[in-house]
């Protein structure tokens, strides 16, 4: 549907960059030669935003595990407990963020804090979850088992703030996810945050029991500054 849209906006615009100024203007006025430029791209006007940034600049969590964490799939599964906080706390006070950080703490207290700017907001739960694996697989080597994550949500934006479309995301399936995202957050609301699991949390009972949005230290700022 989304990309019915999408397609048809674009053959409606392509259409009119290809009509002559002349008869746009005969037809339409001066909106006409406005429409032929926006059409073609030819707008110079200053980008205003107006209402989009969020009171708060960042929303995020962190957790000292029940044992080290020796493995990336270890890792995994609390970054996707940590990952479902803070996008249900996103979701719960209407934002979304542009950038996903992560906070690590080895067992011999080395503390880093890496971060991303991804290419759209987001508040879904999957997104976040997967920036935030793919950042750690990216930075950290090993050295030492891990004892303390973190994971962060930050430059929020207004959920319902414009944004600029791109023709290669698929609306469709992000739309499905949001759905999906609200549908969890119903049920945790009704039946508590156990009554509905990812498949990847039975992995490791003890790392998964982890309610880290119910029962654990949430940051709005000062852990990750």
């Amino acid at each position: 549907m989304i990309k019915h849209l999408i397609y048809g906006q674009m053959n409606r615009l392509l259409k009119l960059s290809q009509m002559e100024e002349k008869y746009l203007k005969s037809r339409f006025g001066k909106i006409g030669l406005v429409l032929h430029s926006f059409a073609n791209g030819w707008d110079d006007s200053p980008v205003k935003r107006e209402h989009t940034h969020a009171p708060i600049k960042s929303i995020g969590n962190s957790t000292t595990t029940p044992r080290d964490l020796e493995t990336d799939e270890d890792v995994k599964i609390i970054l996707y407990v940590l990952a479902e906080s803070v996008a249900a706390r996103l979701r719960e006070n209407g934002f979304k963020c542009h950038v996903v950080e992560i906070s690590v703490r080895d067992n011999a207290l080395h503390h880093f804090t890496r971060q991303h700017k991804i290419d759209r907001p987001t508040n879904i739960t999957s997104e976040i979850a997967q920036e935030a694996y793919r950042i750690f697989r990216a930075t950290y080597q090993w050295e030492k088992p891990i004892r303390s994550l973190g994971v962060r949500g930050a430059e929020l934006t207004l959920d319902h703030a414009y944004e600029q479309l791109d023709i290669f995301c698929d609306y469709t399936r992000r739309e499905k996810q949001e759905k999906a995202d609200a549908a969890v957050d119903e049920i945790r609301k009704r039946f508590g945050y156990f009554s509905i699991q990812r498949g990847l949390m039975y992995q490791d009972k003890l790392l998964s029991s982890l309610d880290a949005k119910g029962s654990h230290t949430v940051h709005p700022q000062g852990y990750f500054s």
